[in-house]
């Protein structure tokens, strides 16, 4: 059925999501549409789903719905173009964060250190920088920078002074070349953990990621009714950690800020107050779902005050 990409925690999220059949919501990563498609089975015909998506490659998908938007821009844009569709503020909010099972599978797009292909890994073709043109010019403090802040690699500072020695005598454009010349680097016992931890950094580092899901994080509070709901999944600890600061404390920091009755200052309740994973099935019949972590967080009626 999914061909394109299996959707994780589909029926756990969708339900949560969904508590107003004649509401609005937004599936802010599209993808290969199986939210999208679950969301509008709960929809009414008053229901509406607006889904972004900044890959090119998701426009055919798009089901052809009058309730039906689709946006193709990044979601770091969700509240201006929900403003610009006199949209906001809405029912509730989906974001599965990641990339989908077909971009990962296409090695000309260069997301899995598994096939060969151009070291790409840019989302959209609009997207100016590849992670080719990252470990060819980047300096050695911005390559450390990228794969201990977003890889959370031990070795960092090694393996970007491996990438700095190996321009101009290596190859390192293509995803075959660039594993060559840091062979060196890469751990003869767990080398598919550690090449899955450099290509994530490089592809968050090429797409922007945390600055994207920052953006989303902080604007959220003011696209969402009252009862609302923010479902966000995850697949690793720097997503996971900024939501769940959000979800816990009300900021992205983590800093927990109080009222004069001891009340934590937060625009979301994390219902409930631990993420929700993948049960051991669907674990087994999607591989790509075992390191899914799921928050919700209900919006309450906190307001933010400007002084």
């Amino acid at each position: 059925m999914y061909d394109y990409h299996n959707p994780v925690l589909l029926h756990p999220s969708v339900d949560a999501l969904v508590t107003n059949p004649d509401g609005t919501y937004v599936d802010v990563t599209f993808g290969g549409g199986g939210h999208s498609q679950a969301i509008l089975e709960k929809l009414s015909s008053k229901g509406k789903l607006i889904s972004f998506d900044q890959d090119e490659d998701t426009i055919a998908r798009a089901p052809q719905d009058p309730r039906f938007t689709l946006v193709n821009h990044n979601f770091q844009f969700t509240k201006h173009y929900l403003e610009f569709l006199k949209a906001a503020p809405v029912d509730g909010i989906l974001a599965d964060l990641g990339i989908s099972s077909h971009q990962i599978d296409i090695g000309e797009r260069g997301f899995a250190h598994r096939l060969n292909g151009p070291l790409d890994m840019r989302m959209s073709a609009s997207t100016p920088i590849s992670a080719a043109q990252i470990v060819q010019n980047s300096s050695e403090k911005e390559l450390n920078y990228i794969f201990k802040q977003y890889g959370e690699i031990p070795n960092a500072r090694r393996l970007s002074d491996i990438i700095i020695r190996s321009r101009g005598s290596k190859d390192i454009s293509t995803i075959e070349g660039f594993k060559a010349a840091i062979a060196t680097c890469t751990p003869g016992k767990t080398p598919a953990k550690y090449l899955s931890q450099v290509f994530q950094a490089l592809r968050i580092a090429v797409n922007k990621e945390m600055e994207v899901l920052e953006a989303l994080l902080n604007d959220a509070e003011t696209l969402i009714k009252p009862g609302g709901k923010l479902v966000v999944i995850s697949y690793h600890s720097l997503e996971d950690r900024l939501v769940k600061h959000l979800f816990q404390t009300g900021n992205l920091e983590g800093n927990r800020h109080t009222d004069l009755y001891g009340h934590i200052s937060k625009p979301f309740d994390n219902q409930p107050n631990a993420a929700i994973t993948p049960d051991d099935a669907e674990i087994e019949s999607n591989k790509r779902a075992r390191s899914a972590k799921m928050r919700i967080g209900v919006r309450n009626t906190w307001k933010r005050t400007h002084s």
